[in-house]
């Protein structure tokens, strides 16, 4: 390939990362849909790939529990899924499209609430902003993936949503 073949590949693939993949009128909007979009993907990919990581170990023989104090990481694995069956199908995709929303949600809300506070304090985006967006989506999200959600683990994790959001922020400008 010539270089400016790659050259105009490489700008392609850069203009993606710069560009919204939507435009519903408003930047708020295209960003919380461009956010959605992209985080539900990755969310489908993680759940996709645990499954599969889960069914290669299984099928191997390898038991977790022998070696070791007892894994949780069958708690973790999707339910209902059972041998090759369409069943077991069926709840694959179920259960990645519940994780896939949940992973765009959380974006979404994310990706709103600094580009809010971005407006709101006269275009600054700082670690303030992202503290405060991490702080209400962990939040959120703690409120969301179960029934039975204390008041502590609100705390929690609006606590670690805020410390990620915020680290992620400051380290930014060192890479």
């Amino acid at each position: 390939m010539e270089k400016s073949g790659g050259r105009m590949v490489m700008d392609e693939i850069r203009s993606f990362e710069k560009a919204h993949l939507f435009d519903l009128g408003h930047p708020l909007l295209n960003r919380i849909a461009d956010s959605f979009v992209k985080a539900a993907g990755v969310g489908a990919l993680q759940a996709v790939s645990r499954e599969a990581y889960f069914t290669v170990v299984d099928g191997a023989g390898f038991d977790s529990n022998n070696v070791g104090p007892p894994s949780e990481s069958k708690k973790h694995r999707f339910p209902n899924l059972r041998g090759e069956s369409s069943k077991s199908l069926d709840a694959l995709v179920k259960n990645t499209g519940k994780e896939s929303l949940q992973w765009g949600l959380a974006a979404g809300l994310y990706s709103g609430i600094t580009y809010g506070m971005k407006e709101v304090r006269g275009g600054a985006h700082d670690w303030k902003n992202s503290a405060v967006a991490g702080a209400l989506t962990g939040a959120a999200m703690a409120m969301t993936t179960s029934d039975r959600t204390s008041h502590e683990q609100v705390v929690q994790s609006a606590l670690t949503g805020a410390a990620i959001s915020t680290a992620a922020n400051l380290l930014s400008s060192v890479f």
